[in-house]
């Protein structure tokens, strides 16, 4: 007697293009097929869009990696942050309940102030201090407001990939041009592969969870640590091929349109013990997505 197959569970990835959307396709379990769209295919913003694509595709789960990031830009531009990061995932979330389908809202540390001293439990007090926080806030808020106890919301910090535009290659470009270089030392966090964060998304899929989450790797370090890092690591894995001079300098010598927050490290424990997964430490991460650049040569 032949046993049934396990159905195939169709995931719509928002953001596709994106360093997260990346890094989910290609960490996509056995049992689970994406499709992966970007503002080209489906403009979250549309109500009406989102409404149609969702009701015929028939998605199992959506994944929300679409977002407007740039922080500073949107300062000048909050009716487009307010657009992508409001009102497109609670077109999303509507969409999935109309549906029957699980959303999965990936939020930011930047909703917090900053002001803490050691990592924001999930349950911390919201008090994001520029607009692309007050955006996401916002639509974390309404996807809360609109599926209730069904909703999935996970908050990361510090992202990079080898696909896409982000901090570990933009040093590696600057190292090879300069001699020397001052990064920001008064800034703590904690870097975060995006891999890492797809693949705890993918498990949280799988076990059904809900509620309000936090994943990044672990450890902590300021900008000025990060850089260091990755001055080692490219200069080890033949990236660079000599170490330069990199000075610690403070927030208020590189001042930007939007506040950054001066401590946003994550607790994570309750998303470790939700999932059953620890995260690696963010040098090791790094590493490994340094080498895949590397591989890419």
């Amino acid at each position: 007697m032949q046993t049934k197959k396990a159905q195939t569970k169709k995931v719509l990835i928002t953001g596709g293009d994106g360093q997260l959307g990346y890094e989910l396709q290609r960490t996509t379990p056995e049992g689970f097929k994406c499709v992966a769209t970007d503002r080209d295919v489906l403009d979250i913003t549309d109500a009406q869009a989102v409404s149609e694509y969702v009701r015929q595709l028939k998605p199992q789960v959506i994944i929300n990696a679409a977002a407007y990031t740039a922080v500073d830009k949107a300062e000048q531009e909050p009716q487009l942050a307010s657009a992508i990061n409001e009102k497109g995932a609670a077109n999303l979330a509507q969409a999935c309940k109309d549906n029957d389908a699980k959303l999965i809202q990936v939020s930011t540390d930047f909703v917090f102030d900053g002001k803490a001293h050691s990592p924001y439990p999930v349950d911390a007090a919201a008090e994001p201090q520029g607009v692309y926080g007050k955006t996401k806030q916002q639509g974390d808020e309404l996807v809360l407001e609109i599926l209730g106890d069904d909703a999935f919301i996970i908050r990361t910090a510090w992202l990079y990939s080898a696909h896409g535009a982000n901090f570990v290659k933009t040093m590696l470009h600057l190292m090879r041009e300069r001699e020397e270089l001052g990064v920001i030392a008064d800034q703590i966090g904690t870097p975060t592969w995006a891999n890492s964060l797809a693949q705890a998304i993918w498990k949280a899929i799988e076990q059904n969870t809900v509620g309000i989450h936090h994943w990044s790797d672990a450890g902590v370090a300021s900008w000025y640590d990060f850089a260091y890092a990755i001055m080692e690591e490219g200069v080890a894995l033949g990236l660079l091929d000599n170490a330069i001079t990199i000075n610690a300098i403070t927030t208020a010598d590189y001042p930007t349109p939007a506040r950054r927050p001066s401590y946003s490290v994550l607790d994570k424990t309750a998303t470790w013990e939700a999932l059953g997964m620890k995260s690696e430490h963010w040098r090791v991460a790094l590493r490994q997505m340094m080498t895949e650049l590397k591989n890419q040569l």
